[in-house]
């Protein structure tokens, strides 16, 4: 069933909308019986919160999709929110345009404050008392990124068991990001709703197969918390960063980067990973190099740098270890 869960007055008789899809179990739904509705699960999937970033919106088909042929294996409520910064998808921005405010910088909003710090508010005011939330995001244009969850150490100690019932490969323990407090998730999982950030893939692209394994990794960590009724499946246990183990390799010079392994390789201390070479000199600027052994998570995607840009992150956890998992 479509909802429009959300609807912002706007300059010229326009308005911001966010819209949701909600499955509930059939006998709900044909009873219409809202005191069963509240003693149900609830989770929420939401994604497009920043416009440039289209995985999630694949992801939100998929599910729907399945969903639609598949009612009779729904037992809680499921809310699916595709896109809550709707003008910034129409305008293929990464901000909220004409105010240049990145949506999930300023939650959890005020809805006496200016446009984007209401629709911040409203959607937190729209998803709170949802037991579980998973947000769902790509990387930017520049680089690609292996799905990973990604968490506060904060919040872990509840969080880490809901992430392995996704199958995703990498989880990312850190509290590297001084605006962590204005982020979605954290408004949410400091209002009681677990809530997962789940990043992959690159900007203004989709990669069909990681939407394939997330759709399915939510389908199986929706039936271990008893929202669908579908058999889980034992999965591989993620390899876990919480330590500081991340090395990130940034150009010490400008020019085109030449990667010369591939994303997602388990790399040697010292292995080569790309050139950065200048198309006016004909010279290679800078070779770079692994600093340690481990697993390429990300890697730059778009070829010009300047001195400074991210060209790779290493998860350095010994490399046998990550082999076997």
């Amino acid at each position: 069933m479509i909802i429009q869960s959300l609807n912002i007055e706007l300059p010229v008789s326009e308005n911001f909308r966010v819209q949701k899809n909600r499955f509930v179990p059939q006998s709900v739904s044909i009873n219409n019986d809202e005191v069963e509705l509240k003693k149900l699960k609830r989770i929420s999937i939401v994604s497009g919160t920043h416009g440039d970033e289209l995985e999630g919106q694949y992801v939100c088909y998929l599910l729907t999709n399945w969903l639609e042929n598949n009612q009779d294996k729904i037992n809680g409520i499921i809310d699916i929110y595709p896109s809550l910064n709707s003008l910034g998808i129409d305008s293929i921005t990464r901000s909220i345009p004409f105010y240049n405010v990145d949506l999930n910088r300023i939650f959890p909003g005020n809805k006496n404050d200016f446009l984007p710090s209401q629709i911040a508010d409203g959607i937190i005011e729209e998803i709170s008392g949802s037991d579980y939330a998973v947000d769902i995001h790509s990387s930017n244009i520049f680089l690609r990124e292996l799905p990973q969850v990604r968490m506060s150490a904060e919040f872990k100690d509840k969080l880490l068991p809901l992430a392995k019932k996704l199958g995703i490969d990498f989880v990312w323990i850190h509290d590297a990001i001084t605006v962590l407090e204005a982020t979605f998730a954290h408004t949410m999982n400091s209002r009681g709703t677990k809530t997962l950030v789940v990043e992959m893939g690159v900007g203004m692209r989709i990669t069909p197969e990681y939407c394939f394994s997330l759709a399915d990794g939510l389908k199986n960590m929706m039936a271990d918390i008893g929202i669908l009724n579908i058999e889980t499946k034992k999965l591989k246990e993620p390899v876990i960063s919480e330590n500081g183990e991340v090395f990130y390799l940034n150009a010490g010079a400008s020019g085109l980067f030449v990667p010369t392994t591939s994303h997602y390789e388990i790399l040697k201390k010292g292995e080569k990973i790309g050139n950065i070479v200048s198309p006016l000199s004909g010279k290679i600027e800078e070779e770079v190099f692994s600093p340690s052994d481990g697993v390429l998570f990300t890697l730059r995607e778009y070829p010009i740098v300047y001195e400074g840009s991210l060209l790779a992150r290493i998860f350095g956890k010994n490399s046998s270890e990550i082999n076997n998992k």
